[in-house]
């Protein structure tokens, strides 16, 4: 009988065993691990010519992903409380509606925020004044700014470390889970160029897939017409003069008359270059979304896009480094009636790009 127990009780043991065994075999596996994933993104950029992406940070969907959520990470600011969609708000096309944005210690900014629209096509440096030569350079320096973020990049590189989920989307787009500023960088960069504006009104007209009505239509002439002074019923607002291409920018520096020669107190472009000749000279922005990019001008002292054709039409202030195609409509102005204004407005709202507001590869990965 003693025999029998003891046996039946090894019985047990290993029917036990087996089913624990049997148990941990059923249990769900450690999750595959992270592997790096260079899958290119495709970049839809119809409309436009192929941008020109450096060679060495290709678009990965992984890569514009881990950029796309450090653009929302608020762990790129000093006090975790601001990220870089603070200021470049999706449904304003990347740009604030304050006249002045406001740092994380409620110190604002010294110019009104760009627009972040078709980055991929911005050429000869980035910010009003060109300080910054290529877009990884500029991502980096509103996070550093004391005005802006005031972050500093070993912490954020501590701070996002911590993180599994950041790792791991390192891993995925650089093919390692250590998080350094280049990265950072190059990711932040990636993001940027894949937000492309490129389905307004305007351009589904220009793919004949709809019309404008009379007083777009209209407008659209006389935004591409030449300023004429001896033909004023053939004069339009030439308004391509510096707003041209896809992207309606020349992507240069120009001085558009909004200050005297003594009201100049930002230099603009002088204070990278040193040359007197860019005084008060600004980068020329895209007029893509301009009707929801309000305030307008470097210092946001405009606020309606009526107020933006008065001053080319007859408020252009006299200085140094005015652009002379500009000083040649001074004596006359443009000549514009005030069906002739609206007409350019109702055009210019045809530049809003409803799905890029609204797209939600674009959006804050976290809502």
């Amino acid at each position: 009988m003693k025999h029998t127990t003891i046996i039946i009780s090894i019985v047990a043991v290993i029917i036990l065993l087996v089913a624990c065994k049997k148990n941990e075999s059923e249990q769900p596996t450690d999750a595959k691990p992270v592997l790096y994933d260079p899958t290119p993104y495709t970049l839809n950029h119809l409309g436009f010519p192929a941008p020109p992406i450096s060679i060495d940070n290709l678009l990965t969907i992984q890569g514009v992903q881990l950029g796309r959520m450090l653009f929302y990470e608020k762990m790129l600011s000093g006090n975790n409380t601001q990220s870089c969609g603070s200021c470049h708000q999706q449904q304003f096309a990347f740009t604030d509606t304050a006249k002045f944005s406001s740092g994380i210690h409620g110190l604002l900014g010294k110019r009104n925020s760009m627009s972040a629209v078709n980055m991929a096509w911005n050429t000869g440096g980035f910010f009003w004044d060109g300080r910054a030569d290529s877009l990884r350079k500029q991502v980096l320096m509103p996070i550093r700014d004391i005005l802006e973020m005031d972050g500093n990049l070993d912490s954020i590189v501590s701070k996002l470390s911590l993180s599994k989920i950041y790792r791991e989307q390192f891993m995925r787009a650089f093919g390692s889970e250590e998080i350094n500023s280049r990265k950072i960088a190059l990711a932040l960069e990636q993001f940027l160029h894949s937000i492309i504006s490129n389905n307004t009104k305007y351009d589904q007209y220009k793919r004949g897939e709809l019309t404008l009505d009379s007083s777009e239509e209209r407008g659209r002439l006389l935004f591409f017409t030449e300023y004429n002074p001896s033909f004023p019923e053939l004069s339009g607002a030439d308004c391509a003069h510096c707003h041209s291409g896809p992207n309606f920018s020349n992507n240069r520096y120009m001085n558009n008359g909004t200050k005297t020669e003594s009201e100049i107190m930002d230099l603009g472009r002088q204070t990278v270059t040193g040359d007197m000749n860019d005084k008060g000279k600004f980068k020329v922005i895209t007029l893509r979304n301009i009707a929801l990019t309000a305030p307008y001008m470097s210092d946001g002292n405009i606020q309606t896009l009526e107020e933006v054709i008065d001053h080319y039409n007859i408020g252009l202030k006299e200085s140094t480094t005015l652009d002379p195609a500009l000083r040649f409509t001074k004596e006359k102005g443009l000549m514009l009636t005030p069906q002739d204004k609206a007409d350019l407005v109702a055009f210019l709202k045809t530049l809003t790009d409803h799905t890029l507001i609204s797209d939600p590869k674009y959006a804050d990965p976290n809502q």
